[in-house]
Parts: structure tokens; C-alpha cells; sequence
């Protein structure tokens, strides 16, 4: 083969604009828009004379996540008040732990009520 017949089976090289050589890279401008926070909830646990305390304890540990002392303060203050914060939650994560409460609330035999409120 040829040099030119040879050259012409490789790949072509990039070919540098005129000038001094250097790439000039332009950044791409920011983006305007902003993305706002999701809106928050409380999801409440109301007390009632037939709820165990340990079952209340038992939810807090499996549904929301708290561990053991945290959960008995909680369920301690819905006791004492009658109605207590068990976390605070984006709209449907807070809707589904209600759900998965009540759920488990009735399953068990138990009247206890959870419900949800906006911050």
C-alpha cells in the first residue's frame, strides 16, 4: 500500500480551528428555576382507653421508625395528652404511614386512631 492509501484506512484527525490552539469550553447558564420543598405533615396518634400502651410503642418502632426510648416517650405524651406527634412526613409518605396504622390498629383489634395535618 501507498502512504496515502494507508492514511486513508486510519481514522481522520480533528482538525483545530485557526488560532493559538487552545479550546475555549462556554459553561451552559444556570438554571432559573428553583425547586420548592415539598409540603410537610404531622402524623398524629390519638389516645383512647382501649389501645395498649405497647401496642402504641409497638407501632411507633415498626411503622415510623423510632427506636425503643423514643418510642415510649411518644406514646407516653399521647397518653398524657391525648393526642401525640409520631413523625412529620412529606404528604404521601405521611398518608401511607396513617394507612399502614390504621391498618395494623384494626387488625389487632384496636380503636386507635392516626390521622395527619399540615405543619
Amino acid at each position: 500500500m501507498s502512504a496515502p492509501a494507508l492514511e486513508s484506512c486510519h481514522m481522520a484527525e480533528r482538525t483545530r480551528p485557526p488560532g493559538d490552539g487552545t479550546a475555549i469550553v462556554v459553561p451552559r447558564a444556570k438554571s432559573t428555576r428553583k425547586v420548592d420543598r415539598p409540603s410537610l405533615y404531622r402524623v398524629l396518634l390519638h389516645n383512647d382507653d382501649y389501645t395498649t400502651q405497647e401496642f402504641v410503642d409497638w407501632v411507633l418502632v415498626n411503622v415510623f421508625r423510632h427506636d425503643a426510648e423514643t418510642a415510649h416517650r411518644i406514646m407516653l405524651n399521647v397518653h398524657m395528652h391525648g393526642v401525640g406527634v409520631a413523625g412529620i412526613y412529606p404528604y404521601e409518605i405521611a398518608e401511607s404511614k396513617v394507612r399502614k396504622t390504621m391498618s395494623l390498629a384494626r387488625e389487632a383489634e384496636f380503636p386507635l386512631l392516626c390521622t395527619l395535618e399540615p405543619e
